[in-house]
Parts: C-alpha cells; sequence; structure tokens
C-alpha cells in the first residue's frame, strides 16, 4: 500500500497496533509463546527490557528465547500507548510498561516498536524494551 492514508485509515491502523501491544501482553502473561511469536512478523526482532541492546531476530529464535526463560507468573499493564503512522504498512509506536511478578517491587519501563503490515495483517517488525527503574 505505502500510500498515505486517509484519516479514517491511519485511526484503523492506530487501533490495530494498540491492539498489538495489548494482545502481546496478555499471551506473554498467559505463557503462550507461540502466541506471542506469532505476532511478530517472520523476520522480526525483539530486545528484552533487561538487555534493550541485544536483538533477538526471526520467529524461530524469539520463540527460543520465551522458551528458555524460567517458569514465572507474570502481568504486564501497558498504558500511554501511542502510535504514529508513517504509511499505509508501516507504523511506530511507543507504551509505557509495568511489570509485576510478586517478586519485589513492579519494573517500570516502555516499549518502543515497529509495526509492519503483512497479508496477515499488522505485526511487530521490532520491539525494543526499556527499563526505567
Amino acid at each position: 500500500m505505502n500510500d498515505i492514508p486517509t484519516p479514517q485509515e491511519v485511526r484503523a491502523i492506530e487501533h490495530d497496533c494498540a491492539r498489538l501491544i495489548a494482545r502481546y501482553a496478555n499471551r506473554n502473561d498467559a505463557a503462550d509463546w507461540e502466541a506471542v511469536v506469532s505476532l511478530y512478523a517472520a523476520d522480526g526482532r525483539m530486545a528484552r527490557p533487561t538487555a534493550p541492546d541485544v536483538w533477538i531476530t526471526g520467529r524461530e529464535a524469539i520463540l527460543a528465547a520465551f522458551r528458555s526463560r524460567p517458569a514465572r507468573t507474570t502481568r504486564h499493564v501497558c498504558s500511554n500507548i501511542e502510535i504514529t503512522v508513517v504509511d499505509g504498512d508501516t507504523a511506530l509506536g511507543e507504551s509505557a510498561m509495568l511489570l509485576f511478578t510478586g517478586e519485589g517491587p513492579p519494573k517500570v519501563g516502555s516499549f518502543l516498536d515497529r509495526f509492519t503490515r503483512k497479508s496477515e495483517g499488522w505485526l511487530f517488525a521490532e520491539r525494543r524494551g526499556l527499563l526505567t527503574f
């Protein structure tokens, strides 16, 4: 598509990308790693908030990274979601994240996202987590 979207298309893209952020948090908290990984483009990449400069690229590598984590109970709360539509196939996002684990105080951070539209819909092209404290 890559054209400049209409205002109505911009709102739809913003909604779809914000929904992707919520789905990511919910599937992550459910430890449904296959569902989490399906939210990434095949060549997508992620960097965890605890290692924001260490990129994990591709669905298989991302799935292996999630499966290698010790089991734990989590609740991610994402807010302050701001989506910037670049064009009909690309958007950027920023959101605040509060992570509860039941082990110590909650962690506060953010996610910087790049979204891409593929045949299956909007997906994460890149998801970088950052810890504030």
